[in-house]
């Protein structure tokens, strides 16, 4: 195995909080490791609704921490919220400097969208529904003006190097085809390579974002927290593509209504808010109706007509590429995970629990999100942990010179088995996905323990990891709160609204003992 050393801060993903931190560290020589080209397989570069900032004269942005704690159900940390919508203006406004076209009145104010569970009109878009991809664009042409920056595409991480409990290194493999690590010895490490979604047999994320990144840090000894709250969006359009596209919640902002193959408009017997109540109680509604054979639409045709192909592009290319042309049809819907609310348990310096080792974006867990993430703070949090990992790890790391990093990859390892990592979705689809209760979750634990047994492909050790996390994590929560609903335990219990910690050696002893439980002669 190759060994090599560098002096460069070493950014794990290529997402918002992963180029923005990276810009923040400038000089600071940063190694960004992307599985991709920039701007490809990205969770950010397809968030279409926008960046929540309560730029508006009538907003605050306390209302918008108040809002931040209401949808996120009790376990959301006040410090944190207050804090990352304090910054959302300025961050809007950087954004702007560097170009991101964000939407504009004729006045010149920014034009902004309302969301479920706001109170007010704040989410910052770009072109209607592109803007994650806007924002990535005006970040990637910034990234590659900055001398500071190496970016290494086509390469991925795998696993962690450790000393003692300080994390000195990653190691390195081709993404695109098997073949032997590299180990590549680091001052610092960011985490920032996404979410969980793709854990999931019907989700909204990149195909490569199953956990990994999560997994990595867990197995590596990091403490998870709320690996159990995973947010399900109600609206991925159902054309049976996989990834599925997503029709933006800026739809419902804009008076779009869900509608069953009875024509009945159902979430208005769910929530005084309807269509704009909390993405949590939408999404069971519309699986609801899903699993009763009532097939759940999206309906445009009154409130947005033709204007969705201008004001929607990407929905629209979505659907007229399904064969349907949303201003004549509604939109068939499912639910569909999106975005995990857990991850990697980060200080509000956005350190980890392990030395050396800092988190930030969907990879992380601030406790910002709390059970059940407001709409739009995704985008958000990344900006705000992107600036403050990256100013933490600048005061641990001298400013110095550094040679950009050659790999020499050679040939050997092996890619996780295909039908393996669909048999592990479509098992967490079925015991973890939007509603969950006892007997659902044991058998997809049960699953995971029989894969895990001899499992030595890393990639895929990496995925159970973090299935094995969320399962666990939420057998051990028997209540209902946010994201996590559990149909034997449909209530909230006051005693439990806090956040979730665990290590994965917990996580992996409760997978054994249910598994050997199920095991046993009735």
């Amino acid at each position: 195995m190759t060994e090599l050393a560098t002096s460069r801060v070493v950014i794990i993903g290529a997402g918002l909080g992963a180029l923005y931190a990276a810009m923040r560290l400038a000089p600071r020589p940063v190694l960004v490791i992307s599985p991709e080209k920039l701007g490809e397989g990205a969770s950010s570069v397809w968030a279409q609704g926008g960046v929540a900032a309560a730029m508006a004269a009538t907003d605050s942005f306390e209302a918008h921490a108040r809002d931040t704690e209401i949808a996120g159900a009790g376990t959301v940390v006040p410090e944190i919220a207050q804090m990352v919508t304090s910054e959302a203006a300025r961050h809007i406004l950087r954004l702007t400097e560097i170009g991101t076209p964000f939407d504009r009145d004729a006045s010149g104010g920014y034009v902004m969208s309302r969301e479920a569970a706001h109170s007010a009109a704040r989410v910052v878009r770009v072109k209607g529904d592109q803007a994650g991809r806007e924002i990535m664009q005006s970040l990637i042409a910034t990234v590659r003006a900055t001398p500071s920056i190496q970016v290494l595409e086509g390469v991925m991480a795998v696993d962690l190097h450790q000393s003692g409990d300080h994390v000195t290194g990653v190691f390195l493999t081709r993404a695109d085809q098997p073949s032997e690590s590299v180990l590549l010895h680091a001052p610092a490490i960011l985490m920032a390579g996404g979410g969980s979604g793709g854990l999931f047999a019907v989700t909204t994320n990149p195909a490569r974002i199953r956990g990994q990144v999560i997994g990595m840090a867990a197995r590596a000894g990091a403490v998870i927290a709320d690996a159990e709250f995973v947010q399900f969006h109600p609206t991925a359009i159902a054309v049976g593509l996989d990834p599925a596209p997503l029709a933006t919640e800026a739809l419902r902002g804009e008076g779009a209504v869900l509608l069953n193959n009875m024509g009945q408009r159902f979430m208005l017997d769910e929530h005084p808010d309807a269509e704009l109540a909390p993405r949590d109680i939408v999404a069971r509604a519309v699986y609801r109706e899903y699993q009763a054979g009532r097939q759940p639409v999206l309906d445009t045709r009154a409130v947005l007509g033709a204007e969705i192909h201008e004001r929607f592009p990407s929905v629209a290319r979505a659907c007229l590429a399904a064969g349907i042309d949303p201003a004549l049809t509604p939109i068939p819907v499912a639910p569909a995970a999106h975005y995990h609310m857990g991850g990697i348990w980060v200080d509000r310096l956005g350190r980890s629990s392990l030395k050396g080792l800092w988190a930030c974006g969907e990879a992380s867990s601030t406790g910002l999100h709390g059970a059940n993430r407001l709409a739009s703070n995704g985008l958000l949090e990344a900006l705000v942990y992107g600036r403050i990992c990256a100013d933490d790890i600048g005061k641990e790391i001298a400013l110095c010179d550094a040679p950009e990093v050659t790999l020499d990859f050679a040939a050997g390892g092996r890619q996780p088995c295909a039908d393996t990592i669909a048999k592990l979705r479509q098992a967490m689809t079925d015991g973890v996905g939007v509603i969950r209760d006892k007997a659902g979750l044991e058998k997809t634990i049960s699953v995971i323990s029989e894969m895990s047994r001899n499992e030595e492909n890393i990639v895929f050790q990496n995925m159970l990891a973090t299935a094995t996390l969320i399962a666990c994590a939420a057998h051990q929560r028997r209540e209902s709160r946010g994201g996590h609903f559990r149909s034997d335990y449909p209530q909230p219990d006051p005693a439990q609204a806090q956040r979730s910690l665990m290590l994965l050696a917990e996580a992996e002893a409760l997978r054994d003992r249910v598994s050997a439980s199920l095991a046993q002669p009735a």
